[in-house]
C-alpha cells in the first residue's frame, strides 16, 4: 500500500510539474526563513542558561523612588554582597561585579588590550565559567591575583599551561600574578571578558571610598541562594536592607533570576514591561506567519486543481478505497513535498547563515544535535500535515457517482475558503510592509535627529598612564595637532545615564522631594568641544578665575527645580558644597530617544575626568586620527590608542531596533514572494480553466485588455480586502511599538497608502503577467478541443 501510494505521489509530481515546483519553492523558502528564526530564537533563549546553579543564581536589583517616577537598576552599593552573605542565611554565595573595563596587559615587550571586571572572591563558585587551571575557592583570594582567559594567556605567554604563577603588569603600573586560567566565555554568555581581578583591592583603593558607603551605587550584586530557599521569602527579607543602613535611602531591593536578565530588562515605573523577549516573540510570530503563508499556497493550489484529480478519487472509491486511505495518500504527498522542501531549506540556511550572523551580530552555527534535529523534523512534519490537511479532507470527500458523471462543482464554501486563505496571506504581507517602513523611518529619525550637541566628527578615548598623570599638558599639546579642532576631558561619555545623584538642595525645594540628576564632571572647553548651545549664562572659563565652585544645569533641571532667573542663584550639593549657577544649556539627548530628556548638571572637576573628547575638523578626520595616534603613543609608550566615534556609539543604543529593521525587511520580502508564488499558481490555473472561454471571447472581438481584466478582477478584489483588513491592524501594532520612544515619527497616512499600493502593484504584476500571456494565446489553440 505504501509503495503504491509513493508511486502515485511521484507520478502526480511529474504530471503537474508547475504546481510541484511552485509548492517546492514556496515551502522551502518558508521553511528556510522559519529555520533561521528558530536558530536565532534558540540562541536568544539559551543566553546565560549554561550555569550549573542557574536555578539559584539571582541578580540583586533596586527600585529607586523619586518624585515622579521609579528608576530600576542593577547598580548597588559596593558593600551589599559581602553584607548579604554575612547576615542572610539563605544566601550561600554573593559577589560584587564592577563594570567592564579595558586594560593594557604587559609581559616584557608584549602589550595587549583586554577587557574584564573586578569581582568578589565567590565569582567562580557561582558562575560556570570553566577553570582550566586553578580552583574556584582560591583564584581570587589574593589581592593582586588575576584570572585570565585561555586566549589572553596564550597571547601573553605563548601557552595557557605555562601562565599560572607568572607575573604581568596592568596599565604599566602594578604587578599582578596569574592565579588561574578559564576557558574563553561561550557565545551564549551575557558576560564577555578576558580577565577577572579582585574586587576587594579595587574597593580599598584611594579614591574609591564611595564603594564603602551605603549612599552610593555602582557595581552589581549577584547571589546564590541555598538549596531549597524560597526566593520570594528572601526578597521580602532584603527589601529594606539598604534603608536599614541608610535612613535617607529611597531604595527597595528585589531579586531577579540572573538567566532572565538578558531577555527581561525593560522596566517602566518599577514594573517589568519586556525587553529583548519582545523581539523573540515578534520573530516567533513572523516565523509562524511565513510558514502559514507557504502552507496556504499548497492548500490553495491543491484544492484549485481538485477537478483534475476528481476522476482518480471517483475510481478509487468505486473499487473500494476508503476515505482514510485517500487522506493517507494526500497527506503522504504533502509530507514528501515538505521533506523535499526541508532538504532545500537546509541548503539555503547553510548558504545564508554567514550573512545572517552579520546582520544579527551572532555566531550561530547549524550543528545537528539530537534536540535540534528532532525540532527541525517536527517543523517539517507539522508543515506537511498542515499544508496537506485541508486538501486531503477536501479531495477525499468527493462522491464517486457524482465524480464519474462529471457533476462535481465547486461549492460556495470551498470558494470562500480559498479566497479567505488568499486574503489572509496578503493581510500578513500588508502588515509586514507597514511595520518594516515604520521601523526603518524611526531608526532613520533617531540617527539623524539633532541631539542638541554635535556628535559628528567627535571621538573619545580613555586616559591611561602618562596621559592621566599629565592631562593638562597632554590636552594642550594635542589641541595644536593638525586636524584637531578642539579637545577637552569629561568624566564619562554622553551615552546613557552613568553617574547620577539626588543630593541637591535649592531655594524653595520641598525637603521630601527626591529628583535624580545626571552628574557630569568636565574640564574647561568641554561644552565648546561637544558644541552644546547655551540657553542662558556662560560656560566654564579660565577668564573668570577658578570655576570649581560653579555649576551649569540643563533646561530640564531648571524646570523640575522650578527656578526663575536661575543665573547667580546658589544650590547645595551633597549637603556640603555651595555652588553658584552660572549657566543653563539647552536640553540635549544624553540618553536614547526612548527617554525624555532628564535633569542634568555640569561641574568643573579637572582631577576627576577620565575620558578625552576631541572634535576633529570636517574633511580631515583620518589625518587628525593619525596625528593623535602618533602623538598619543609617543607621549604614552606601551599604551595603544583606542578611540570611539561618538556617533557610532550613539547608534549602538538602537542596535536591537536596527537588527529588527534589517531582519524584518528580508522576512517581509520573502513573505510577499511566497504569497505571490501562490497567486501566480492560482492565476495560471484559472487561466487554464478559462482557456475555452478566453478563445470564444477573442473570436467575438474581446480585446487583450478585456481578457486581462477578466482574469485579474477577482484577485484584485481579494487583495483590496486584504489591504482594508491589514492596514488598521498594522496601524495598531506600529503605534504600540512607537510608544516605546519618547521622541518618534508621526504615523502619517503615507505609510499605509504606500504599503497598500505596493501590495496591489505586486499582485497586479504577478497575476497580470499570467493574464497578459493568456490573452495573447491564439484562439485556435483555445478552441481545439471543442
Amino acid at each position: 500500500m505504501n509503495s503504491h501510494t509513493l508511486k502515485l505521489t511521484l507520478r502526480n509530481f511529474r504530471r503537474h510539474k508547475s504546481s510541484f515546483f511552485i509548492n517546492l519553492i514556496g515551502l522551502s523558502t518558508g521553511l528556510a526563513c522559519t529555520l533561521l528564526i528558530v536558530l536565532w530564537v534558540n540562541d536568544e533563549l539559551s543566553m546565560d542558561k549554561f550555569h550549573a546553579q542557574e536555578d539559584r543564581l539571582y541578580n540583586v536589583m533596586e527600585h529607586q523612588q523619586y518624585a515622579e517616577s521609579v528608576m530600576t537598576t542593577n547598580s548597588t552599593p559596593g558593600m551589599l554582597a559581602e553584607t548579604l552573605k554575612e547576615e542572610v542565611p539563605e544566601i550561600e554565595y554573593a559577589a560584587t561585579i564592577t563594570w567592564n573595563n579595558t586594560y593594557t596587559l604587559s609581559v616584557g615587550e608584549t602589550n595587549i588590550q583586554a577587557k574584564g571586571y573586578h569581582a568578589g572572591s565567590d565569582f567562580f563558585k557561582m558562575f560556570s565559567f570553566e577553570l582550566l587551571q586553578g580552583q574556584p575557592e582560591s583564584v581570587l583570594r589574593d589581592l593582586n591575583a588575576i584570572v585570565l582567559s585561555r586566549s589572553t594567556a596564550e597571547n601573553l605567554f605563548g601557552s595557557a599551561t605555562d601562565a599560572v604563577g607568572q607575573s604581568l603588569e596592568i596599565n604599566h603600573e602594578e604587578v599582578y600574578q596569574v592565579s588561574g586560567i578559564f576557558e574563553d566565555t561561550p557565545n551564549n554568555s551575557s558576560y564577555d571578558f578576558d580577565l577577572i581581578l579582585n574586587f576587594e583591592k579595587f574597593k580599598n583603593e584611594e579614591g574609591n571610598s564611595w564603594l564603602r558607603s551605603w549612599d552610593s551605587n555602582g557595581p552589581s550584586t549577584k547571589v546564590i541562594l541555598t538549596e531549597g530557599a524560597d526566593a520570594a521569602a528572601v526578597e521580602a527579607k532584603i527589601a529594606d536592607f539598604v534603608k536599614q543602613r541608610n535612613e535617607d535611602s529611597n531604595v527597595t531591593l528585589f531579586l531577579k533570576p540572573f538567566s532572565e536578565s538578558y531577555l527581561y530588562g525593560r522596566y517602566e515605573s518599577g514594573k517589568l514591561v519586556g525587553g529583548r523577549i519582545d523581539y523573540v516573540r515578534l520573530f516567533s510570530i513572523i516565523a509562524a506567519f511565513i510558514l502559514i503563508i507557504a502552507c496556504i499556497n499548497f492548500m490553495n493550489l491543491s484544492t484549485a486543481r481538485a477537478s483534475l484529480r476528481a476522476k482518480e478519487v471517483g475510481v478509487k472509491k468505486a473499487v473500494g478505497a476508503g476515505k482514510a486511505s485517500l487522506i493517507w495518500q494526500y497527506l503522504t504527498e504533502s509530507t514528501l513535498i515538505a521533506f523535499a522542501a526541508f532538504v532545500v531549506a537546509i541548503l539555503l540556511v547553510f548558504l545564508v547563515l554567514p550573512q545572517f550572523n552579520l546582520i544579527t551580530d551572532k555566531e550561530i552555527s547549524l550543528r545537528f544535535s539530537p534536540e535540534m534535529g528532532l525540532g527541525f523534523l517536527g517543523i517539517m512534519f507539522i508543515t506537511g500535515l498542515l499544508a496537506g490537511s485541508y486538501p486531503a479532507l477536501y479531495l477525499s470527500s468527493f462522491k464517486p457517482v457524482a465524480v464519474l458523471k462529471g457533476e462535481i462543482k465547486t461549492s460556495l464554501g470551498e470558494l470562500w475558503a480559498r479566497r479567505g486563505l488568499v486574503i489572509f496571506q496578503f493581510t500578513l504581507s500588508v502588515i509586514l510592509i507597514v511595520a518594516v517602513s515604520v521601523v526603518y523611518q524611526q531608526i532613520k529619525y533617531v540617527q539623524s535627529k539633532n541631539l542638541g550637541y554635535d556628535k559628528d566628527n567627535l571621538i573619545y578615548f580613555s586616559m591611561n598612564g602618562r596621559v592621566e598623570e599629565q592631562a593638562e599638558a597632554f590636552l594642550a599639546e594635542a589641541g595644536n595637532l593638525p586636524g584637531v579642532a578642539s579637545i577637552s576631558s569629561i568624566g564619562h561619555d554622553l551615552i546613557g545615564r552613568q553617574n547620577n545623584t539626588s543630593g541637591l538642595d535649592w531655594p524653595g525645594k520641598d525637603p521630601e522631594t527626591r529628583i535624580l540628576f545626571e552628574n557630569v564632571r568636565v574640564n574647561y572647553d568641554l561644552l565648546e568641544t561637544i558644541d552644546v548651545e547655551m540657553q542662558d549664562g556662560r560656560t566654564f572659563s579660565r577668564e573668570f578665575g577658578a570655576d570649581t565652585s560653579k555649576i551649569i544645569f540643563n533646561e530640564a533641571a531648571i524646570k523640575v527645580m522650578n527656578l526663575e532667573d536661575p543665573i547667580g542663584q546658589k544650590i547645595r550639593l551633597w549637603g556640603r558644597y555651595d555652588r553658584e549657577i552660572i549657566g543653563v544649556v539647552k536640553d540635549f539627548h544624553f540618553q536614547s530617544l526612548h527617554e525624555e530628556v532628564k535633569p542634568l548638571f555640569f561641574v568643573l572637576d579637572e582631577e576627576n575626568t577620565w575620558m578625552v573628547m576631541a572634535r576633529l575638523e570636517a574633511g580631515r578626520t583620518q589625518e587628525a586620527i593619525g596625528n593623535l595616534q602618533e602623538f598619543y603613543e609617543a607621549y604614552n609608550p606601551g599604551f595603544a590608542f583606542n578611540f570611539e566615534f561618538s556617533d557610532e556609539q550613539y547608534a549602538l543604543q538602537y542596535a536591537a531596533e536596527q537588527r529588527v529593521a534589517s531582519l524584518s525587511k528580508y522576512f517581509a520580502g520573502f513573505a510577499i514572494l511566497i504569497s505571490c508564488l501562490g497567486l501566480f499558481g492560482l492565476a495560471a490555473f484559472t487561466a487554464d480553466r478559462k482557456k475555452k472561454e478566453i478563445g470564444i471571447r477573442k473570436v467575438l472581438g474581446a480585446s487583450v485588455a478585456n481578457i486581462v481584466t477578466l482574469l485579474t478582477r477577482d484577485f484584485t478584489r481579494l487583495v483590496l480586502v486584504a489591504i482594508l483588513i491589514g492596514l488598521p491592524v498594522a496601524y495598531y501594532i506600529t503605534g504600540q511599538w512607537l510608544n516605546r520612544f519618547a521622541f518618534r515619527i508621526d504615523l502619517t497616512i503615507w505609510y499605509f497608502l504606500l504599503a497598500g499600493s505596493l501590495v496591489l502593484f505586486i499582485s497586479w504584476l504577478t497575476v497580470g503577467s499570467q493574464a497578459f500571456r493568456s490573452a495573447h494565446v491564439d484562439p485556435k489553440e483555445c478552441l481545439r478541443d471543442i
